[in-house]
């Protein structure tokens, strides 16, 4: 296949059956514990089930988000591989699925299902009750489906039509999605995780969980792209530059996180309020305290080091190892920010916590597979593909 008005060869290569493959073993395999763990502990399962939902949520919504950066802010270096940041956001039309068994175990695990005798939680019931709780899920992710659909829907009509409009026209949607996707973001990372303490509150919360998202989307598109084009099946022209503006950005975005995390650190040690501090502490003491630890070690220290110099970031191995480690981080950030809540004398850790990642990372590439049988994976109608083949620092 070519597109002779970009001047640019592109033939389509299949993907190995072994890939999907991988994704069924693995999907398989953590749906059974999943399944095994609701019926054994089924709150403790729930508690899982929510930093499972947050981290497709974040692959998805990243995904969708890098997308819609790349329209509005006219990037042509990252329009060659568009399309994967474009297939890994349909991870949005399986969390309908994710939330399912979630909303029949609300009571087991938020408290502020039962605010009997509490006046703060009386206080807040406008807010946080379960039929607008429900409302706001359900409206939050068609929202997210809408946008999805709209924006993919544009880029591969454009495969077919090469209409230069149908840029202009995700340009125009994309600037409309910003606004719903911070609002959207914001209030799905203080409903289902800061909820989960409603007594304690930060304003910076919302913004700590998009600096994760971004991160978890780029991660995953960084290492689909390196993979792809170092075993032969992308399009030919991605260079050095390319993998460098990657790595930059995943860079970039870790020093986003350890900011945030220390800001909403220091906010609250400095103001030394009771009704704040005691989300802290709670993760400072006991054996909590190693896994504080251990988060600043995999999801800044380690990253940070490991994409420091400029020939990490151009070096394809320590891209796609780099990609994994910063997804693995992503888990353990949600873990720390969810678990505490239900386990609050200690860490914990079973079989029922193994599922849980291997049913999210079977997901992700049996998308991926998905999307690419039935689409290109390079935006071959976009007019500036050329010109982002062609990039160079």
């Amino acid at each position: 296949m070519s597109s002779s008005e970009n001047s640019v060869e592109y033939v389509k290569k299949e993907i190995p059956a072994k890939v999907g493959r991988i994704g069924m073993i693995m999907s398989a395999v953590g749906f059974v514990i999943v399944l095994v763990g609701y019926l054994v502990d089924p709150t403790r399962s729930a508690f899982n089930n929510i930093i499972l939902l947050m981290f497709l949520t974040s692959v998805g919504l990243g995904s969708l988000f890098l997308v819609a950066i790349e329209y509005v802010g006219g990037a042509v270096w990252s329009t060659p591989f568009r399309r994967i940041p474009e297939f890994m956001s349909a991870t949005l039309l399986i969390l309908p699925i994710i939330v399912i068994p979630l909303l029949f175990n609300l009571q087991d695990v938020f408290h502020w299902m039962h605010p009997e005798g509490d006046d703060i939680l009386k206080a807040k019931a406008p807010y946080l009750n379960t039929t607008f709780f429900i409302i706001r899920v359900v409206a939050f992710i068609l929202i997210w489906l809408i946008f999805y659909a709209m924006l993919t829907g544009n880029s591969k009509l454009q495969d077919k039509s090469k209409d230069q409009y149908l840029t202009t026209k995700n340009i125009r949607i994309s600037a409309i999605f910003f606004p719903f996707f911070a609002i959207t973001l914001s209030l799905t990372s203080i409903d289902w995780m800061m909820s989960l303490e409603p007594h304690w509150f930060s304003t910076i919360y919302g913004v700590y969980y998009f600096s994760g998202t971004v991160l978890a989307g780029l991660a995953v598109a960084t290492f689909i792209i390196v993979y792809l084009n170092e075993k032969g099946f992308f399009i030919k022209g991605i260079n050095k530059d390319h993998y460098y503006s990657l790595g930059a950005l995943l860079f970039a975005f870790i020093n986003f996180w350890a900011y945030i995390a220390f800001s909403q650190f220091l906010l609250i040690y400095y103001a030394n309020l009771p009704e704040e501090t005691f989300w802290f502490i709670q993760r400072w003491e006991g054996s909590w305290l190693y896994v504080s630890l251990f988060l600043i070690l995999v999801h800044f220290i380690v990253p940070y080091f490991g994409l420091l110099s400029q020939p990490s970031k151009m070096n394809s191995k320590r891209l796609m190892f780099m990609s994994v480690w910063i997804l693995f981080a992503h888990i353990v950030d949600l873990y720390w920010l969810v678990m505490p809540t239900f386990s609050r004398e200690g860490f914990v850790f079973n079989w029922i916590e193994v599922g849980y990642p291997l049913i999210a990372f079977g997901i992700l590439i049996l998308i991926f597979v998905w999307k690419s049988k039935k689409n290109n994976i390079v935006p071959i109608g976009d007019p500036k593909l050329k010109r982002g083949l062609d990039f160079r620092l």
